[in-house]
């Protein structure tokens, strides 16, 4: 083997070794955010009051927190399903939290809920940070969280809220306390 590629190799073989070192070093502080783990700190305006909300508003109550927007078809679908679930479950310990991720002005938002006559408070994250904080890798997205404030479930795509499933879930940890 020539010098070059001997110093090439020892190159190569020290890079391998501090990817691997900061890999071991960095991992243990990256925390991904799934079933079981605590659901990260949010900030949304509640369009119908102008208010702000954050997860803390919500303590002690059994949440949805669906994460989507108006230009999303899938979310589209999905939306009939949670205003169904809104009706069946209506025990106060229970909230939806809708919050679209829609970069424009709230208007748009507001006509499209309007639209789909939703009854359950939406909100809107503009700069959407709530997709960094809660790992989402598209909309919808949606997490049920516990009173603690623990993701119970994750549903990556629309999906039936208001089927059997999904509503003994939520009962279920309603009725945990």
């Amino acid at each position: 083997m020539t010098k070059k590629r001997l110093g090439m190799l020892g190159a190569a073989v020290a890079a391998a070794v501090l990817v691997v070192a900061l890999v071991i070093k960095i991992l243990p502080q990256i925390e991904l955010v799934g079933v079981g783990s605590k659901a990260p700190d949010f900030h949304a305006i509640d369009l119908a009051t102008g208010a702000p909300r954050t997860l803390a508003n919500y303590r002690g109550h059994v949440l949805l927190l669906n994460i989507w927007a108006t230009w999303c078809e899938p979310c589209r679908v999905e939306m009939p399903a949670i205003e169904r679930l809104h009706h069946l479950v209506t025990d106060t310990a229970f909230k939806i939290v809708s919050v679209s991720i829609d970069k424009e002005d709230s208007s748009g938002v507001t006509a499209f809920a309007r639209s789909y006559g939703l009854t359950f408070p939406v909100l809107q994250n503009q700069s959407g940070d709530i997709q960094d904080l809660y790992q989402t890798t598209g909309v919808p997205e949606s997490f049920v969280i516990d009173r603690n404030a623990v993701i119970m479930k994750k549903v990556i795509g629309a999906a039936e809220w208001d089927a059997p499933v999904n509503v003994d879930l939520i009962h279920s940890l309603i009725n945990a306390h």
